[in-house]
């Protein structure tokens, strides 16, 4: 899988998520197997540049390349201004947000609910390319509801724009995230055009991979909320791609060990008073499924401060050792 001049190691990426593909996750990722991870995304509203919020987002110390960084907006010239911005800050591959479905984003035309002006994704696409000498990368869905799927067409007016690499959703706006995941228009799509195709939805398993990139013909996949907790998806996942064979399952202390990295990182990536809370719901993702979790996360949640936490923390994976207990996943999570 190549964007641009970077060749990835291999064809698996985490998707953009806001408020948890910071660094530390995306580092994290990377480090698990993933070839590529997209940050959350950046406003293009330059007002706020200034703010602390979007300084951390730009921050990608120590962070494996490629660096690709999600800008969301519906004005040219400020999305045009913003992909600049990220650039001058490390940014080496820009991604355009038209696949948020949060109203939010869509009532003020951003997001997905650009899917229904296409003469407009064509201007916001040419005002990015034109604005850096990066790849520019595109994330969509399908269409914005099942009657308006159009993502061939945007797909074309991408590759005509200098589009580097097209992700897609397997769902719509409308559907947000309920329902099961379509790949059929991504497959057509595939067909379609000649830049890389990204695959994303409900890709939860090594096999689930495997058949998305067969029945799609996707170049690569994108996970996303599968990922949350289970860094170590992407290593099982590309295991699985070049052997056949599946990786055992974490043992309770790798996890324990990789969670107490992570929210050690967090803390120091937000400050103590807000890595505690940020932390709070990894902790909760790490630890479903395991014997207790629903008593302990409730609990966890209560606590004000790290050394508390960090004590919760070691007191429920004493007890998980003692036990003798492995990684069980309850169904849900692999549904």
């Amino acid at each position: 899988m190549q964007i641009g001049k970077y060749q990835l190691k291999n064809n698996l990426i985490v998707a953009p998520m806001a408020g948890v593909t910071d660094r530390p996750f995306r580092m994290l990722c990377k480090r698990m197997g993933a070839g590529m991870a997209v940050s959350e995304m950046v406003s293009s509203n330059s007002l706020l540049y200034g703010s602390e919020k979007t300084r951390r987002r730009a921050n990608h110390e120590g962070e494996v390349d490629p660096i690709s960084v999600q800008i969301v907006g519906a004005e040219p010239g400020m999305l045009a201004e913003a992909a600049k911005y990220n650039v001058d800050n490390g940014a080496q591959i820009i991604d355009i947000n038209m696949g948020c479905p949060a109203k939010k984003i869509c009532n003020v035309m951003a997001g997905s609910a650009l899917l229904q002006n296409e003469p407009l994704v064509a201007r916001l696409l040419q005002a990015v390319v034109a604005a850096v000498k990066v790849p520019v990368t595109l994330k969509i869905r399908t269409g914005w509801d099942k009657q308006n799927r159009n993502a061939i067409r945007i797909a074309r007016i991408a590759e005509d724009s200098g589009i580097q690499a097209l992700a897609i959703h397997g769902r719509t706006r409308a559907c947000a995230y309920t329902g099961e995941a379509e790949y059929d228009t991504i497959a057509d799509v595939k067909t379609s055009v000649n830049i890389p195709i990204i695959a994303n939805g409900d890709i939860t398993s090594p096999e689930k991979a495997r058949h998305v990139l067969k029945y799609s013909g996707a170049d690569a996949v994108m996970i996303g909320r599968a990922a949350q907790g289970r860094p170590w998806l992407f290593r099982e996942i590309d295991h699985f791609l070049k052997t056949g064979q599946h990786l055992p399952a974490p043992e309770v202390d790798e996890i324990h060990q990789v969670l107490l990295g992570h929210v050690h990182e967090l803390y120091e990536f937000y400050g103590e008073h807000t890595g505690l809370r940020v932390a709070r719901k990894h902790i909760s993702w790490y630890t479903k499924g395991l014997t207790g979790s629903a008593h302990f996360r409730h609990r966890m949640n209560q606590l004000e401060t790290p050394s508390e936490q960090l004590a919760a923390v070691g007191e429920f994976f004493a007890q998980q050792e003692q036990q003798g207990s492995q990684l069980r996943y309850l169904e849900e999570l692999a549904a």
